[in-house]
């Protein structure tokens, strides 16, 4: 009976480190997940949230904090995007901010997230990250590239940020897929 109890809380534990979500925001700090037994924080300060409604998510907000904006989705079981969830949201981020064009410097793959750099056509550097899992979007803008660069280390040690730093923040980023889902349907229920 011993060695059954034994097996059974190591399944459990194996289970529920698999189960962490790969992107948790507590208090001031925001936590992403490295693997099973690995996590990053990054300190946060002047935090403002904004909670978005949707009838397709169980939650989603926006955070602004610092030199972060970040939107979080999580969507009911029976919701898909209608398209990919990151090209929305690059694509709403330049109408939103009137771009013309965005120029891609830097695309960097991991398991659940992508890191991705964009130069714009004033010449202001954009530093994305996705983090995805099941109906759940993470997106990230980091617009002085301490989270980007840091997070990234944290998947590739001898990683090296080679791109001009911003010197101004770009104000009032607002942007949120969440918010515009009723005029854009970027996710909604799928049939069946």
């Amino acid at each position: 009976m011993g060695a059954f109890l034994d097996l059974f809380k190591s399944l459990f534990k194996t289970i529920s480190k698999l189960s962490r979500p790969y992107f948790t925001l507590e208090e001031n700090d925001l936590k992403f997940k490295i693997d099973s037994d690995t996590f990053f924080h990054f300190p946060i300060s002047n935090i403002e949230t904004k909670t978005r409604i949707d009838p397709y998510v169980l939650e989603a907000y926006t955070l602004k904090a610092d030199h972060i904006h970040l939107e979080y989705i999580h969507t009911d079981t029976d919701v898909n995007w209608n398209g990919e969830a990151f090209s929305f949201f690059k694509n709403l981020l330049k109408s939103e901010l009137d771009l013309s064009y965005l120029e891609l410097l830097e695309k960097r793959e991991f398991k659940h997230y992508d890191f991705v750099v964009y130069k714009t056509n004033n010449d202001y550097i954009l530093n994305l990250i996705h983090i995805y899992e099941i109906n759940k979007d993470v997106f990230i803008i980091d617009t002085n590239s301490k989270l980007y660069e840091s997070l990234l280390k944290n998947f590739d040690k001898k990683y090296e940020y080679k791109f001009e730093k911003n010197i101004d923040e770009i104000e009032n980023i607002n942007i949120s897929l969440a918010k515009n889902n009723a005029l854009y349907s970027f996710f909604n229920a799928s049939g069946g």
